[in-house]
């Protein structure tokens, strides 16, 4: 990544008042941390939980805010009990105003949602827990 680049990745961290951003190009992948204001550095992000046996979980891609349904109105996009398939969106996570869809790596059932709706979660961290279809 080039240095200017950089520099302006650091600037957005400082101008929105984020501790931390990661970003994507391509292949290559660029975190950046700052301490909070008047704090110590960050912990690490959360790293996911291991599954019961016989299940996997789904882990967030990005730092954001996690939300469960497309708008308040609606319903999730999916409830435990549920069975989805490969690539059907599980939930969004909002990052710096961009909506990005989650979607389902393996097929399974839905056992338990680990995150509640419009809570921030790290890069990392298990957001749903899923029994092989």
């Amino acid at each position: 990544m080039e240095i200017e680049r950089l520099r302006e990745l650091i600037a957005l961290l400082k101008e929105e008042g984020l501790t931390e951003i990661t970003v994507w190009e391509g292949e290559e992948r660029c975190t950046i941390r700052q301490a909070p204001p008047g704090g110590t550095p960050p912990a690490p992000s959360p790293k996911a939980a291991p599954a019961a046996a016989g299940t996997f979980t789904l882990t967030a891609p990005l730092v954001g805010t996690f939300f469960s349904r497309p708008s308040p109105d609606d319903e999730p996009f999916v409830s435990p009990g549920e069975t989805v398939s490969v690539g059907d969106t599980v939930g969004i996570i909002e990052a710096m105003k961009v909506l990005n869809e989650i979607k389902a790596e393996r097929a399974g059932r839905l056992v338990r949602v680990l995150v509640e709706d419009g809570t921030p979660v790290e890069y990392g961290q298990a957001l749903f827990v899923f029994e092989p279809a």
